[in-house]
């Protein structure tokens, strides 16, 4: 992966379709099976969810792009990048699902289920939505990204 261009239509493209598309159907599941919410509850925040997703999408991308930079200053295994990957997601998703579920009314008891939920499930999570967005990012064509094998 080469270092980041400066603003690429392509890039935030790919980084607003794969946050929109992996947050909807993670975060149901998550919701619905795992934190009790019901499904018009889980549909309100998943609703509620794409115009945040598109909001936040490129700017994860690029947090995320500076975590796996740090990551590699320690090792360019495979692991330390899922571990970066781990990291990033859960840092920069946590307090914005959190907020996410408060406007939509979920209790105090099911915020706190659903977002430690989603950081313990994060730790597939993070790692799967990394290699979802490096291969929304080479569909899209980003430069640094399509070029690579």
């Amino acid at each position: 992966m080469k270092a980041r261009a400066p603003f690429c239509i392509r890039h935030a493209a790919a980084d607003t379709f794969a946050m929109v598309v992996f947050c909807f159907v993670s975060g149901m599941i998550i919701e619905i099976f795992i934190s009790g919410m019901t499904f018009e509850q889980s549909l309100a925040s998943r609703t509620l969810s794409i115009p945040v997703n598109i909001a936040i999408a490129w700017p994860y991308g690029i947090f995320r792009d500076f975590v796996l930079r740090q990551g590699r200053r320690v090792s360019d295994t495979g692991l330390v990048k899922n571990i970066s990957d781990l990291v990033a997601y859960v840092l920069f998703q946590s307090p914005v699902y959190a907020a996410i579920l408060f406007v939509v009314g979920a209790s105090t008891d099911q915020i706190i289920t659903a977002v430690t939920s989603n950081a313990v499930v994060s730790c597939g999570m993070g790692v799967l939505y990394g290699y979802f967005l490096d291969m929304c990012r080479k569909w899209f064509k980003v430069p640094g990204y399509y070029q690579q094998a």
